[in-house]
């Protein structure tokens, strides 16, 4: 059997790990689907669970990112489509994470995995990313509007810093591109609240 058709579904399942769910649970704290936001990314986590839970959620989340297209890339090794597969890896873990079998397909919003999948694809993009996503955090005070901008610029932060003087292979572009559509897809709630002005500032305790 050919190792690369388990990258989507190692990549999908190792996406799909509900990290925050699990370790507010496991500090006590209530189930994220029912409380703050009902998100169970590092956002929410850090609202209900304090601000370790928040953190071990970011870290995590963004793990199974990687490590899903770190996997990729050795089963793949060799290949001449090893960076194709590690695409396809990105997109499954990010699904799995939206989209988790394991919650009835209801699951976070992807920003902490996709960063975490794009570190072997393109480091420089990611960091990028992040400083966006710092940035707006700390001014306004919104988690979901940096993810919603940092979102939105990383296909063209790939296209600048993928490799000097050479545009990425359309297969990753495309793959960049549909991750943030479906980022910002899922951020459709924060968006309308960020309008009304109604959305959630993000605090610790």
């Amino acid at each position: 059997m050919n190792q690369e058709w388990l990258i989507p579904l190692i990549a999908y399942l190792l996406g799909s790990i509900p990290f925050g769910l699990l370790i507010v649970r496991a500090r006590g704290g209530p189930d994220l689907r029912e409380a703050g936001s009902g998100n169970i990314g590092a956002a929410n986590a850090m609202r209900t669970g304090g601000a370790l839970a928040g953190v071990l959620t970011l870290l995590l989340d963004g793990a199974k990112g990687f490590f899903a297209v770190w996997i990729a890339a050795r089963l793949a090794h060799g290949s001449s489509h090893s960076i194709r597969w590690m695409m396809v890896a990105a997109v499954a873990a990010v699904i799995g994470h939206m989209f988790p079998v394991w919650l009835k397909f209801k699951g976070g919003k992807g920003v902490a995995t996709t960063l975490g999948a794009f570190i072997p694809i393109c480091l420089s993009a990611v960091i990028a990313a992040a400083v966006i996503w710092l940035l707006i955090v700390l001014f306004w005070r919104y988690s979901s509007l940096g993810s919603i901008v940092a979102a939105a610029a990383l296909p063209l932060l790939l296209d600048l810093f993928y490799a000097p003087h050479h545009s990425p292979p359309t297969y990753v572009i495309l793959g960049t591109i549909l991750i943030s559509i479906l980022i910002l897809i899922k951020h459709r709630s924060n968006m309308r609240r960020l309008v009304a002005g109604q959305e959630n500032r993000l605090t610790l305790h």
